[in-house]
């Protein structure tokens, strides 16, 4: 199936993209199945980092394990991981030789040549420009980086990262729901004193300053309704958002996930929305929100359902 797609570095990619950061407890057999139904959904972008499953580079090396791809299979696909976040000693680590060595720990697991997508995981507040940049350069060189990018990341760190990195920066993975939109909710309460949603956190404008700098939004989370906390589909506490979903699911013949896909790619920006699911069937129900275009009124309407303020 094709999907819709997105802008991505001098490419394009697909508008939703396969998550595996839970996929550490499942067998080889659930897996083949959740790749194989992301694949029918035209989904051919699978994201990792070196931090997911527990241990270094464990939900990386389940995929691999599972799914056995012979050359030409793994050039069918995209492969995305993430580095910088040390878990084991509490930091964050942006060093040339932190980042080179998990990269190299990233392609033993995956089992591959290469990564068509590095991403720096979350802002190491330590971060010495110049040597990431000598890392990208090296990585580059030498065949193993084919994409750069980041995670979580302000207009203003990526500023920093350019001073030096020459490589253009494509992505930038940034949590985002319908109910979890400060990038989105603040600059439409700008200039309204006295409200919380007005308030400018990280800078603000980082969804203006990815479209102005051709980098590609990758929303994590798109279901939650906050950090953490819970999914808001089907949840009571969102029973007024819940009502709007269901009634343009019902509208478009889709499941309602596929609303809460379609909220993210209406966006002008080119968002990719990251799927966290390992269950098959809601991959394919979510997927199917990239081809719906929501109408203004209805994307909206769908923002003040979810509790944000329209001055």
């Amino acid at each position: 199936m094709r999907m819709k797609t997105v802008p991505f570095g001098s490419a394009t990619a697909p508008a939703v993209i396969a998550g595996m950061m839970r996929i550490d407890d499942k067998d080889d057999s659930h897996i083949r199945t959740l790749y194989g139904t992301a694949r029918t959904a035209g989904i051919d972008f699978f994201d990792h980092a070196d931090i997911y499953g527990g241990s270094m580079h464990h939900c990386e090396a389940r995929f691999a394990d599972a799914l056995q791809l012979t050359p030409s299979e793994r050039d069918e696909i995209v492969l995305q991981t993430k580095c910088g976040i040390v878990p084991s000693q509490g930091m964050f680590d942006f060093s040339y030789a932190h980042i080179l060595a998990q990269v190299e720990g990233s392609l033993a697991a995956l089992r591959t040549d290469r990564l068509d997508v590095l991403l720096l995981h979350r802002p190491d507040a330590l971060v010495e420009p110049d040597e990431v940049a000598r890392a990208f350069d090296d990585l580059e060189r030498a065949g193993k980086v084919r994409a750069f990018g980041v995670s979580n990341h302000t207009p203003r760190q990526i500023d920093l990262l350019r001073t030096a990195v020459r490589q253009p920066l494509v992505a930038n993975q940034l949590q985002l729901s319908i109910t979890h939109a400060p990038i989105i909710a603040q600059p439409v309460a700008a200039n309204m004193a006295g409200q919380e949603q007005s308030v400018v956190r990280d800078g603000g404008g980082i969804v203006e300053y990815c479209r102005i700098n051709d980098i590609t939004i990758q929303a994590w989370s798109p279901f939650q309704d906050g950090f953490s906390h819970g999914v808001f589909l089907g949840n009571p506490e969102y029973a007024e958002l819940n009502a709007v979903i269901d009634r343009l699911a019902a509208a478009y013949d889709v499941a309602p996930i596929a609303i809460a896909t379609a909220w993210i790619t209406r966006h002008p920006a080119g968002m990719q929305v990251v799927l966290g699911t390992t269950t098959p069937q809601r991959v394919q129900d979510a997927a199917a929100g990239a081809d719906i275009t929501l109408t203004r009124p209805e994307w909206y309407e769908l923002f003040r359902a979810g509790g944000h303020l329209l001055p």
